[in-house]
């Protein structure tokens, strides 16, 4: 496979390319045109087409339409990785109606007011959810509730097997006003073309972020979004064929699942293996039957696999790619993978304010472990002091990270306020502190409102992390600062063991001691069972927080 590294690229220079005007609802309809017989999705061994999904999608828009939903509408969707959230998603982005992203696991406060507050009227939600929607609808404005069982696109097989196998796992949902299933929609309709009516500069999906500090904000994603953000990743990586598979492990409802699970295998054509769960042993099986070309995943998926002995003894010569997101990367790691079979790793950073995707290792070119690669075309990456945002730091300088590209968000719907705080000149201020090397290359140090300021030096968690990370008897690590009347705050790192393997704090931290400057070193060391984790499998720093201020307040 051909891998070019974009030798235009200089730093402080944008990498220009032209984007084609076209959204990604008509991506689908191309695509399908292109590859009718490509696979599209593989949901536990059933493979949809592009063709099939295609007509799949005019069916929903044609049942969206007959419920009502006019362009401008919200539909929610509330389901792990299935088929049914990649047909909604484009039925809805082609009627021109807006589709809402909700994590299926949240409590009803929640989704109560994620509802409310994108105005949804629909809801397209797994059936095991039905008696929370029913009570939400009581206290929202849904009009609307669908309902998908996780065995509507199973094999016939598996199909009859599973109910039997996951016992328990289905709600039978009885008829009543308002609530539909899924598949018998699908049945009424018709497949042939509809009206597209999807619009580039409209806003197609809501993804809400921030939620778990505070009310969440529903991010502002228009179809220019979409579909410049998947052209500027797919740019950024030549080589990649139609036809390829890609495991989808990262939710959807998730900006990286949303835009590089679903939108990027419908762009170039990939096989998209469906997967439900984001942890190592569903990832491990996965790789094992299907083969993927192309591995997503962050980095406690990464630790996970690579701490079992299966997947370090196969073959994985099948593997070009790994696509590492949502957390740095520890050097330690990528050394590990990169080990395995010399495929590409690529570290991805961006959040859902900028779609996904700000800056990407060079496909194919010089790679620095430990960094977030340099920017995607047409895409400006500044560093700012962090007590005013308005000095431009030097190269090796750490300050808050600004983006500026196309991919940026349209705003926080209805919330101005909070819009402007974030977005200032066409710039979008991230809160992540970080660095650019004389080449360009970005270095993520930290959120800034993770810094610790202990004895007045910043300490960034991040960095204690990657030490801890490399012990070879740790599995996973994650620091914070904690109020301290001397120092300010100090620093205290819960850590979790490999299986096997035991450690004291004094090794723990006479190993920090070697490796970091005196006040990084943690002062206190908490072993415990596992760490709190995101849907994606991110590790909650903020989690971990309220678990170091709750012992706090239990010793006084």
């Amino acid at each position: 496979m051909e891998k070019v590294w974009h030798k235009a690229y200089a730093p402080g220079v944008p990498y220009e390319i032209d984007f084609e005007r076209i959204t990604m609802s008509r991506v689908l309809s191309r695509t399908a045109s292109k590859y009718p017989d490509g696979k599209a999705l593989n949901w536990m061994g059933n493979v949809i087409s592009y063709q099939e999904l295609d007509g799949l999608v005019n069916r929903f828009a044609r049942a969206l339409t007959d419920l009502g939903v006019k362009p401008g509408d919200k539909v929610a969707l509330l389901m792990p990785n299935l088929p049914q959230v990649v047909i909604a998603d484009y039925a809805t982005f082609r009627i021109g109606a807006v589709c809402v992203m909700n994590n299926p696991l949240y409590t009803e406060r929640e989704l109560k007011h994620q509802l409310n507050d994108s105005e949804s009227k629909v809801a397209v939600a797994l059936d095991l959810l039905l008696p929370r929607m029913l009570n939400l609808k009581k206290e929202t404005g849904l009009e609307t509730i669908i309902t998908c069982h996780i065995n509507d696109y199973l094999p016939f097989l598996k199909r009859i097997l599973y109910p039997l196998v996951k016992k328990g796992m289905f709600r039978k949902v009885e008829p009543q006003e308002g609530v539909y299933q899924f598949t018998d929609l699908i049945k009424k309709y018709p497949s042939d073309p509809v009206e597209d009516r999807s619009n580039w500069e409209d806003v197609a999906a809501l993804l809400y972020t921030g939620g778990t500090t505070g009310l969440s904000k529903g991010v502002m994603q228009t179809h220019a979004n979409l579909s410049i953000n998947v052209q500027q990743f797919a740019a950024w990586l030549p080589g990649i064929a139609a036809g390829e598979k890609l495991l989808a492990d990262l939710p959807y409802f998730h900006t990286a699942g949303f835009t590089i699970m679903q939108n990027l295998p419908v762009w170039m054509g990939l096989e998209s293996i469906t997967l439900p769960r984001p942890d190592p042993a569903s990832v491990l099986e996965a790789v094992k039957k299907y083969k993927p070309a192309y591995l997503p995943g962050v980095p406690t998926i990464y630790n996970g696999l690579l701490n079992n002995d299966q997947f370090r003894q196969m073959d994985l010569s099948f593997i070009k790619g790994y696509f590492s997101g949502g957390a740095p990367l520890p050097v330690d790691t990528y050394k590990r993978l990169k080990e395995l079979n010399g495929a590409d790793l690529l570290s991805i950073y961006g959040l859902t304010e900028c779609t996904v995707t700000a800056t990407v290792s060079p496909w194919g070119g010089k790679v620095k472990p430990g960094t977030e690669g340099l920017p995607v075309p047409n895409t400006e990456i500044k560093i700012v002091d962090i007590e005013t945002g308005t000095k431009e730091m030097a190269a090796g300088e750490a300050g808050e990270i600004l983006i500026k590209g196309p991919q940026v968000m349209k705003g926080y719907y209805k919330n101005p306020a909070a819009t402007e705080q974030v977005i200032k000149d066409g710039w979008l201020y991230t809160g992540d502190i970080g660095f650019l090397d004389a080449e360009g290359y970005l270095s993520v140090v930290d959120r800034k409102k993770d810094i610790i300021i202990a004895g007045g030096f910043n300490v960034y968690p991040n960095e204690v992390d990657d030490v801890l990370f490399a012990h070879p008897g740790i599995l996973e690590a994650c620091t914070v600062g904690v109020p301290d009347e001397y120092r300010g705050e100090t620093v205290e790192s819960y850590i979790v063991v490999q299986p096997g393997e035991t450690l004291t704090e004094e090794e723990v931290v006479s190993y920090c001691r070697k490796n970091l400057a005196a006040y990084k070193v943690p002062k206190q060391i908490f072993f415990i069972e596992q760490l709190p984790k995101s849907s994606i499998g991110k590790i909650l720093r903020r989690e971990v927080k309220e678990m170091a201020l709750g012992k706090m307040t239990e010793a006084q």
